[in-house]
């Protein structure tokens, strides 16, 4: 027999085998961590001292006690103890403390950072890829420096907000 599923290591039922119910369930407790997970918080090392069944976390990289050797995985607590998902690149998640997701990469679990191509709102781009570096304003016959005052704020505004280069 397989050590478990590919993707989430979920149990597998053996031909022939004796209480195919306890297996099943074990699975069923992984899904139920795993899919459209929530978590109280995390990466940490340590399980909280009184979870609640139902609860998740988000195991850190140097997991100790019952979490040993988990390190990155979801961890879930049920009536039964810690069950574990172990995350693979790319899974999301959502922290319902700090309100924000978080997403797995190849180095780590990373919170609150959206990556996109493009932002659309009602349908037109509101947000999109960094446009080149715009010139300070310079020049000119006529100065007016409440006018420039305004417009080199307008510039690094956008500029401290990478929406056009430096």
């Amino acid at each position: 027999m397989d050590d478990g599923t590919v993707r989430l290591a979920l149990p597998l039922l053996e031909a022939g085998q004796a209480q195919k119910e306890v297996t099943h369930n074990e699975a069923l407790a992984v899904l139920d961590i795993a899919v459209q997970a929530v978590v109280q918080g995390g990466p940490v090392d340590q399980p909280p001292a009184a979870p609640a069944p139902g609860q998740c976390w988000l195991v850190g990289t140097a997991p100790q006690g019952p979490w040993a050797g988990r390190a990155g995985a979801l961890a879930g607590w049920t009536d039964a103890g810690w069950r574990f998902a172990p995350a693979a690149n790319g899974w999301r998640v959502w922290d319902a403390v700090a309100n924000q997701p978080w997403r797995m990469t190849p180095t780590g679990w990373e919170r609150g950072i959206v990556r996109a191509e493009q932002v659309r709102i009602g349908g037109r781009q509101v947000v999109g890829a960094q446009r080149p570096a715009i010139s300070d304003v310079s020049g000119g016959s006529t100065i007016d420096a409440e006018g420039r005052a305004a417009l080199a704020k307008i510039l690094d505004t956008l500029r401290q907000h990478g929406l056009i280069a430096t």
